[in-house]
């Protein structure tokens, strides 16, 4: 058996290695490095397969959300929610721009922001809402969005971890992640389901005027070279990981099927055993794109488990062991631990198990038999 990884990068590069060397060799020999031709290409060819009017290429992830937010005029003291149960990035964003972060528990079962939460947590100061489309699954964003034109709030999609995901809206529309919202982030990590070979990241809007201002903050707040109109940050693609991200684009949807297949074989293993909570879907197939394979376990041995895997060579991770509003950084006198009953349960029973498009079944039986024999050991 191959050694199992927790996200085979080398074995998704051996598929592709020629695509991607000539398309690396081709940036350095026009020495296009920032800005370059393949830069546009993969902005062109990421609008096209989303179907959003603009995708604005930027250095990583958490540029993204922070730009984003800055286009959207955002001041000190404006309150922004979004869910307790996630990456700091989030949450790193708000505070650095001076912002309030309101932080709200999040669905049992999903793992996504609870709507009612988000209800709750409104007030006269609220000027956004961040939905987390969590480990590759969308939020209920007709809730979201029905909230938002309620009270007049911005919805900032954080879509780092379901790129390719299709939200089916109650009336039937479908849309891709990330293009629901007012604006939205990606991160293209290389652990991501479209990741390149260093930091990357994009945002998405349909807003003519947002995507305008976005371009500029991106690069200096220069629309014209040497002449700032707005205040900008330094934060662009480079051409090299624009040249990977255009060779795995055409894949993406072929790897988002790869690792629900995956899902779907863990589940089966996991049918009907004890103690084991597999992934619960909202909806439709294409909802969940599979980031993250996360089961909860339920008699207390997540910890144990965690030890037991790993001197198993078999690796996990436990996506996330302290809620934000526990973090040193995030504390805040306003939080009630009863407002965040499900978050605390969901970081004593949560564990990642190997999920990439190079998985396969002698590993994944591998897996589930471990699992399965030490929980229900």
């Amino acid at each position: 058996m191959k050694k199992i990884q927790m996200v085979d990068l080398k074995g998704q590069y051996e598929e592709i290695k020629d695509t991607v060397n000539s398309s690396i060799l081709e940036v350095i020999d026009s020495t296009a490095f920032i800005n370059g031709p393949k830069v546009h290409e993969f902005q062109k060819k990421l609008e096209d397969y989303l179907g959003v009017k603009h995708v604005i290429p930027c250095a990583n992830g958490t540029d993204a959300l922070q730009i984003a937010m800055m286009g959207l005029g955002l001041k000190p003291g404006d309150e922004v929610i979004t869910a307790d149960f996630t990456f700091a990035a989030t949450v790193e964003v708000i505070a650095l721009l001076g912002l309030t972060p309101v932080l709200v528990d999040v669905e049992p079962d999903t793992f996504n922001i609870d709507i009612n939460a988000i209800k709750k947590a409104i007030t006269p100061n609220t000027k956004a809402i961040v939905p987390v489309h969590l480990f590759g699954q969308c939020a209920n964003m007709d809730a979201i969005m029905d909230i938002a034109k309620e009270h007049n709030l911005y919805v900032i999609e954080d879509n780092a971890q379901a790129i390719g995901a299709t939200y089916t809206s109650e009336d039937g529309t479908k849309q891709k992640a990330g293009t629901i919202g007012h604006v939205a982030s990606t991160s293209f990590f290389p652990s991501k389901n479209l990741g390149c070979y260093g930091d990357g990241g994009a945002i998405f809007t349909n807003n003519d005027d947002l995507a305008h201002t976005i371009r500029g903050i991106v690069n200096h707040g220069m629309y014209r070279r040497y002449y700032h109109d707005v205040v900008g940050v330094n934060s662009r693609l480079d051409s090299m990981q624009a040249a990977v991200l255009n060779a795995k684009l055409p894949k993406l949807d072929a790897y988002n099927e790869s690792r629900k297949e995956a899902a779907s074989k863990y589940d089966e293993a996991f049918k009907g055993i004890d103690n084991i909570t597999t992934p619960f879907r909202n909806g439709a197939d294409d909802n969940h794109v599979f980031h993250q394979y996360t089961l909860k376990i339920t008699n207390g041995k997540r910890d144990a488990l965690v030890e037991h895997l790993n001197a198993n060579g078999i690796p996990c991770g436990v996506y996330y062991p302290v809620p934000l509003h526990l973090q040193e950084a995030y504390k805040d006198s306003r939080y009630n631990e009863a407002d965040f009953t499900v978050t605390n349960q969901l970081i004593k029973e949560v564990i990642s198990l190997p999920m990439h498009t190079e998985l396969d079944d002698e590993q994944i039986a591998f897996i589930t038999s471990t699992v399965i024999n030490f929980v229900n050991g």
